[in-house]
C-alpha cells in the first residue's frame, strides 16, 4: 500500500539557496515503517494527478504555518506574518483525494485547512492550547464516529501544540471530539477524518491502523 504524506515548509538558513527547507517528522517514518505503508511525499503542486493515482489515501500533516485568513474571508489580526503559502498545494491534493474517494486523514494544521478547503472558518489565535510542555488534556467523542471505533470510549487525553481551530464547520461535516473548553478537535466528512491533536507525536498506533483498515474497505 501506498500513503501520500504533505511535507511541511520550514525556516532553514537566512542565506539563499538554502533559505527554507521541506520536513516530515521521524514519526510519521517509524509508524508507517511499522505498518509496512510506503510513503510517497508531496511538496509541489506539478504531477499531483499522478501521486493521486499512485496512492491510495493521503495524510495532511500538521504545519507551523497557519492558514492566511484571506481564504475564508477574513484579515489577519494583531499584524500577523504569513511567510510560507502551503494552502494551494494542500487544497489541491485534498481535493485530488476526495474527489477520488481515496481517504483522508488530517493531522492538526491539517485539520484546519480541510475545513477551509470545504467553505469553514478558523479562529485565528486561542489561548492555552499550545502544550510544549508535553502535557494532556481531556477531549469527548461523539459515539457515532470514527474516532470512537479507534478507542471505544467517549473520554480520551491527546496533546495539544495549536494557536488556531475551527470557528464555524464546513457544511456537510460533523464534529466528532470537542475539548473541554469547547475546542473542535476532530471532523469528519466520508472518506475525510480530521483531528487537532498530534497522534504520530504520542506513536498512537491505533488510529492510523484504522485509517488503512478504511483504505482496505474501499
Amino acid at each position: 500500500m501506498k500513503i501520500a504524506i504533505i511535507e511541511r515548509i520550514e525556516n532553514y538558513s537566512q542565506e539563499k539557496p538554502f533559505n527554507i527547507k521541506y520536513s516530515l517528522s521521524s514519526c510519521y517514518k517509524e509508524i508507517f515503517d511499522n505498518l509496512d505503508i510506503l510513503l510517497i511525499p508531496i511538496l509541489s503542486e506539478k504531477n499531483l494527478d499522478i501521486i493521486c493515482n499512485l496512492c491510495d489515501g493521503l495524510v495532511v500533516t500538521g504545519s507551523s504555518n497557519h492558514v492566511h485568513p484571506k481564504y475564508y474571508g477574513e484579515k489577519p489580526i494583531n499584524n500577523k506574518e504569513y511567510n510560507f503559502d502551503e494552502y494551494p498545494l494542500v487544497k489541491k491534493a485534498v481535493e485530488l483525494f476526495y474527489n477520488s474517494r481515496k481517504p483522508i486523514l488530517g493531522i492538526c494544521a491539517g485539520i484546519q485547512e480541510i475545513n477551509v478547503i470545504f467553505g469553514g472558518t478558523l479562529k485565528q489565535d486561542i489561548p492555552n492550547h499550545k502544550l510544549i510542555d508535553q502535557s494532556k488534556h481531556k477531549i469527548k467523542i461523539a459515539p457515532d464516529s470514527f474516532l470512537y471505533s479507534v478507542y471505544g470510549k467517549e473520554i480520551i487525553e491527546v496533546n495539544s501544540y495549536h494557536k488556531q481551530c475551527i470557528k464555524d464547520i464546513a457544511p456537510n461535516f460533523k464534529i466528532t471530539a470537542v475539548s473541554e473548553d469547547g475546542i473542535i478537535e476532530g471532523i469528519e466528512n466520508d472518506n475525510i477524518i480530521a483531528v487537532q491533536w498530534h497522534p504520530e507525536v504520542l506513536y498512537d498506533m491505533k488510529i492510523f491502523e484504522k485509517f488503512i483498515n478504511k483504505i482496505n474497505k474501499k
